[in-house]
Order: structure tokens, then C-alpha cells, then sequence
């Protein structure tokens, strides 16, 4: 079944593509939560049409994330966790941590823009940040044990 995306799926593409999913995935939970439109062809019609208006807008919009992505660069973050005498995580470092850490530096990022591995023991990790479906950036990160 070819949908169109009406906004960034994680996994699956991002707002405008056309992309190939399984008629029950499709039918049962991308079009009624309105994540995707099924893709006929005066829907194609259409989102050539607003792709060909949009186009200047897109373009400024990837700047801006390419602009953000040299501010980030050089970037690393420290985060203090809890941890037990072994120096295993208590829980674990999701992107919720990195995303108030990169807060605090002045940068705003929805978490869900953050993929980040699963961190479960004190060392040395890198989080990728998806700015623009063309432009991410790794930034490395330390987790550390929080002083008592």
C-alpha cells in the first residue's frame, strides 16, 4: 500500500514522501491517527502542486538546520547520572537527558529528534540529532556518576 506522510514518521520517512507499508499498518494506524493520506493519484497531484510551492520555504528551512548544525558541531555534553558501585546506570540515559542538556547550552531540540542508543553504564556515547530529514549531527556524550 503507497501512503503519503502528512508528518515525520520515525523509522518509516518524513512529511510529503511517498512510501511503500503494509496495508494493516497502513489502514489500522497511519491514516486514522492522520500520519498519512493513501496515495491516489489526485493526491500526487496535489503534493507535486504544494511540493512546488513549498519548494523556497523547504530550502530556507534546510539552511536553518545547516546553520544549527555548524553551531552544534563542536558540542559534547556530560551528564550526571545516578549509578551503583559497578557504575551500572540506575534506569537509563534516554533523550530526554540529552535534550535538557542541550537546553541548558541554548539549543532547543525536540527529543524526538534525538536517537540515541541504550545507555545503561557509566563511559563515552554518541546521539544523533536529526535537524532536517538531509542534515544531522553526532554529538558526542559522556555519562558520569552524580555526586552524592
Amino acid at each position: 500500500m503507497e501512503l503519503i506522510l502528512k508528518e515525520d514518521v520515525v523509522g518509516l520517512g518524513y512529511k510529503n514522501d511517498i512510501v511503500e507499508v503494509k496495508s494493516g499498518y497502513g489502514r489500522n494506524y497511519l491514516i486514522p491517527t492522520g500520519k498519512a493520506v493513501i496515495a491516489s493519484e489526485s493526491a500526487r497531484k496535489m503534493l507535486a502542486e504544494e511540493l512546488k510551492q513549498r519548494a523556497h520555504k523547504l530550502e530556507k528551512i534546510k539552511n536553518d538546520a545547516l546553520a544549527l548544525a555548524e553551531k552544534m558541531n563542536g558540542v559534547s555534553l556530560t551528564i550526571p547520572t545516578k549509578v551503583s558501585a559497578t557504575g551500572v546506570v540506575y534506569g537509563s540515559v534516554n533523550s530526554l537527558q540529552i535534550a535538557d542538556e542541550l537546553k541548558k547550552l541554548g539549543f532547543e531540540i525536540d527529543r524526538k529528534r534525538i536517537v540515541v542508543k541504550d545507555v545503561k553504564a557509566v563511559g563515552s556515547y554518541q546521539a544523533t540529532v536529526n535537524l532536517h530529514k538531509e542534515v544531522s549531527v553526532e554529538i558526542p556524550f559522556e555519562v558520569v556518576a552524580e555526586e552524592a
